[in-house]
């Protein structure tokens, strides 16, 4: 497949709905324009408009809102995502498994696991939602798009809490792999990294905080090469960004990263040579349903490191 990052795809809507619950303000209230342009500014304020007067924005109970519907705190309002033109994503993801209850996944990097920012029909979800007909279909954790690797997906409500309830109880074991520079002891071979993470407050980043701890990795260097080496990560908490945020701390960066340690301004073009070398490389656990035990791992490989 073509690596032209300029191919665009027309009139992109997401297949499911988004939601969002109107936060307790203070009176006097904004209009429901003013709150959804200040809580989404990447979306833009004209396509708000547009889609208030174009009655595509509906209440808990079905109601079509406007631009003159008061803001009611707690409200939920329902809405389709849509896109005029989104980029086509030239890599493939590929279903290694799948049964009556399951579906796991090994997604290539670059490719979002739900619809966000310019992606809303180019994202693991929907891909998969075409494949297989099973609207159903609901991811149960995420990565980030910049990662590639395996993700596990819930294809029946009826016993979609059981599987969300491996990842609560910590009943599966995640490990990573990462190429990344070597950290600042580059004779230790073993970390156990706990620190506090929350949202840093611009965009999606997050920060190490003081506080108490919320945020649990192993690291293991594997081998290294000059500035380089290849590391084994397994996140034992499951925070936002956690794998790069811990890396950091021990003096390392993953390669190719964009956000940490500092945000790197958004290009118009994807420069596909240059994935993020992170890979959610294996899956293992214990069917909560069937008792099988499963052991996946990812086709997914990064880029040589010597």
């Amino acid at each position: 497949m073509s690596l032209n990052s300029d191919e665009m795809i027309a009139g992109s809507r997401s297949p499911k709905p988004s939601h969002i619950t109107l936060p307790k303000r203070e009176f006097p209230f904004p209009s429901l324009l003013d709150f959804l342009d200040g809580h989404f500014p990447r979306v833009g304020r004209d396509i708000w408009l547009e889609r208030l007067r174009s009655e595509k924005i509906s209440d808990e109970q079905g109601r079509v809102v406007d631009e003159a519907t008061p803001y009611r705190i707690n409200a939920r309002l329902r809405y389709y995502r849509e896109i005029k033109a989104e980029p086509r994503i030239p890599f493939e993801e590929k279903i290694l498994y799948e049964d009556d209850e399951i579906l796991v996944a090994d997604k290539p990097h670059f490719l979002p696991v739900t619809p966000t920012g310019k992606h809303v029909n180019e994202c693991l979800l929907h891909r998969l939602v075409m494949r297989t007909g099973n609207r159903n279909l609901v991811s149960v954790h995420r990565l980030d798009k910049e990662t590639a690797g395996l993700v596990l997906f819930s294809k029946r409500p009826e016993t979609r809490r059981d599987y969300f309830g491996l990842f609560q109880d910590g009943l599966i074991e995640k490990q990573y792999e990462a190429i990344a520079t070597l950290p600042k002891d580059s004779e230790r071979k073993e970390w156990l990294i706990e620190s506090r993470i929350e949202p840093s407050g611009e965009w999606i980043l997050c920060h190490n905080v003081a506080g108490e701890i919320n945020a649990r990795s192993r690291i293991e260097l594997l081998e290294g090469d000059g500035e380089l080496a290849r590391f084994a990560l397994s996140p034992i908490t499951g925070k936002t960004h956690q794998l790069r945020l811990h890396m950091g701390l021990i003096g390392s960066q993953i390669r190719y990263d964009k956000f940490y340690p500092e945000l790197q301004p958004e290009s118009e073009t994807v420069d596909y040579s240059r994935p993020l070398q992170l890979l959610a490389k294996t899956l293992a656990f214990s069917d909560p349903i069937s008792g099988i035990k499963h052991m996946f791992e990812s086709g997914n490989r990064l880029a040589a490191w010597k």
